[in-house]
């Protein structure tokens, strides 16, 4: 399992995209769902922040070890997100990695966090296998 949390700055100007973004995610649930499995996207949250004046925003994940990269997808949703990305997260700020120092879920959770279909999916799981 990955966790990740990631600060990106956005570019000046491109705050109303980056919220228009956050509207388009939140009205359309069913279609960045399609892309967690093949991703191996476990959880996915974005938060905002802006200090001093600027905008960032922050990704936290849990992911499988063996995911796909969005850049490789040819979801529609995807290449939407890429687009952007290319217009909204500026380029001359580097990503600031925060280092996760400790992760506390129940066995039960994290075993429920395993890729479908693989190995370690051999038991059904409810709400899942319909």
């Amino acid at each position: 399992m990955i966790i990740e949390l990631t600060r990106f700055r956005v570019r000046a100007g491109a705050e109303e995209r980056a919220a228009a973004w956050m509207d388009f995610l939140r009205a359309n649930p069913e279609a960045f769902r399609e892309t967690l499995e093949p991703e191996q996207m476990y959880v996915e949250t974005i938060l905002s922040e802006v200090r001093d004046g600027i905008t960032y925003l922050y990704w936290y994940s849990v992911q499988g070890e063996d995911r796909a990269s969005v850049q490789e997808s040819q979801h529609w949703l995807d290449k939407k997100h890429l687009e952007f990305w290319r217009d909204v997260i500026d380029p001359d700020f580097p990503p600031q990695e925060l280092t996760p120092q400790i992760h506390m879920t129940p066995e039960r959770v994290e075993a429920a966090m395993k890729p479908l279909n693989g190995p370690q999916d051999s038991t059904p799981h409810p709400g899942r296998d319909t």
